[in-house]
């Protein structure tokens, strides 16, 4: 059965708590059976009372008549007496009939007595004789009835009463001693899994963040949300260790390009300039003047595409003189020219600041390159401006222009290999990158949003920590 990790933690309170609301359900209904009874017993106590009334009426009525009849006449006080008698008795009948159950022969002779003792409709001695004389018996065996019914309920009640007390108190003992407990091993089982299952996760987060790239083994099948987060975490570390594999790739491709870069200069532009010397310690030689002067110029050529090659392949300046200087260097010698649109570049000094790695700063150097190259080739514009700038927790870089603009989901303007290129660096470093419209009246607006995640000293915490959006 798959329960939640809500459903695990509340199933011990809730069991203790469903066993002592039917303990409580189960009480309630005990003293409701009790109440029932008590009541039961109350209804026989005030039927016994209207039948004592009823009878003590009746022996009234009989002692009148019997002195009205001897004296053979009856005055006005009598016959008051003898309706306010009436009327007692009347009322204590409807008592009578209203709490007991009884026949329906014994109803109706109980109801014709009482109109028949009625002295609104005449004095007859006989006739009130004759209705005492069937009425008295009648009372004397319902009060026996009701007397020994009262006796009855009142050994029941108190039986009854020492009953619920056990019960109660046995009932009690076994709910709560079966609640606690159950509730107790249901929390420290789940408790224990839970935290078990936790520690293991824990432990893999600990060794994804000391390096050990291990993925930790996913469950088969998921069943709650420590089994989602297990998954989650596997899947993070094997995205993290595509992540990382492609860093040390683009490491080994830059450190791979500063060692042809360095080889290039400490051999190759070294050997053309002792060429280059000793082609111009000929230039004395006449016969040899004009061949030297075209072999040297060949060469000037030769050694400053060589040295092009080798910013391209690394740019020292970015490691001599800092990221904002290299990117001002590059502009000024191979920018700044006529033919080419004016520009505008800003570098945050809070940049240079940061500790940013080799190669997320080598990769930010490369993405302007490609960004404005992209402009320069593609936009037709006459200005473009380039701003590197801390906003909060990230670093924005922006390349913006005046010129035709364009839409990279339409693959034009460089939308294969340069904007790949760019996109592949920025996803190494793990910035995100988007191209809208510029704030100019035309043209393109590229920006590019590295996120600090506030680790920016130490440089390998630099390095992962721009790997999170990835």
């Amino acid at each position: 059965m798959r329960l939640t990790l809500k459903q695990q933690i509340i199933l011990a309170p809730a069991t203790v708590l469903t066993l002592t609301i039917l303990l409580v359900i189960f009480l309630q209904y005990t003293y409701w059976d009790l109440s029932v009874k008590r009541q039961e017993a109350r209804k026989v106590t005030l039927t016994f009372v209207a039948l004592a009334e009823a009878d003590l009426a009746a022996q009234r009525l009989q002692g009148m008549v019997l002195h009205i009849n001897r004296r053979g006449q009856i005055d006005i006080v009598e016959l008051e007496t003898l309706a306010e008698l009436h009327d007692h008795l009347s009322g204590a009948v409807a008592r009578i009939l209203e709490l007991m159950i009884l026949p329906e022969s014994t109803r109706v002779l109980l109801k014709q007595i009482a109109e028949d003792l009625d002295s609104k409709r005449g004095y007859d001695g006989a006739r009130f004789l004759n209705a005492l004389g069937l009425l008295r018996p009648q009372l004397v065996s319902l009060a026996e009835t009701s007397q020994q019914r009262r006796e009855q309920l009142r050994d029941v009640n108190l039986q009854n009463i020492d009953e619920l007390v056990a019960r109660t108190a046995m009932v009690t003992i076994i709910g709560m001693g079966t609640a606690i407990p159950l509730g107790t091993l249901l929390s420290l089982f789940f408790a224990r899994r839970l935290l078990r299952r936790i520690k293991t996760l824990s432990d893999s987060a600990g060794r994804i963040a000391r390096g050990d790239l291990t993925a930790p083994p996913a469950p088969k099948e998921v069943q709650d949300e420590l089994d989602e987060l297990a998954v989650s975490i596997s899947q993070m570390t094997e995205r993290l260790i595509r992540v990382v594999s492609t860093e040390k790739l683009l490491e080994g491709a830059e450190e791979e390009r500063r060692r042809i870069a360095m080889d290039l200069h400490d051999q190759s532009l070294s050997d053309l300039s002792n060429i280059l010397r000793t082609l111009q310690g000929l230039r004395h030689d006449a016969q040899c003047a004009a061949d030297i002067g075209k072999v040297e110029e060949d060469l000037q050529r030769a050694i400053a595409n060589l040295r092009d090659v080798m910013e391209n392949l690394h740019p020292q300046t970015l490691e001599i003189l800092g990221f904002g200087a290299a990117l001002q260097s590059h502009f000024e010698r191979h920018l700044d020219k006529e033919q080419l649109p004016e520009y505008h570049l800003y570098v945050s000094p809070q940049v240079e600041g940061l500790g940013l790695s080799r190669l997320c700063l080598l990769s930010l150097y490369r993405i302007t390159l490609e960004a404005v190259h992209n402009v320069i080739k593609h936009a037709q514009a006459s200005r473009y401006e380039v701003t590197l700038d801390r906003r909060d927790d990230a670093l924005v870089l922006v390349v913006e222009d005046n010129g035709s603009g364009f839409r990279p989901q339409d693959g034009v303007h460089g939308g294969g290999r340069g904007l790949n290129n760019i996109r592949e660096r920025a996803r190494a470093i793990g910035a995100r990158v988007q191209w809208g419209p510029s704030r100019f009246t035309s043209g393109t607006r590229f920006e590019l949003n590295l996120p600090l995640n506030g680790n920016l000293r130490p440089e390998r915490d630099t390095d992962k920590a721009g790997h999170g959006d990835l």
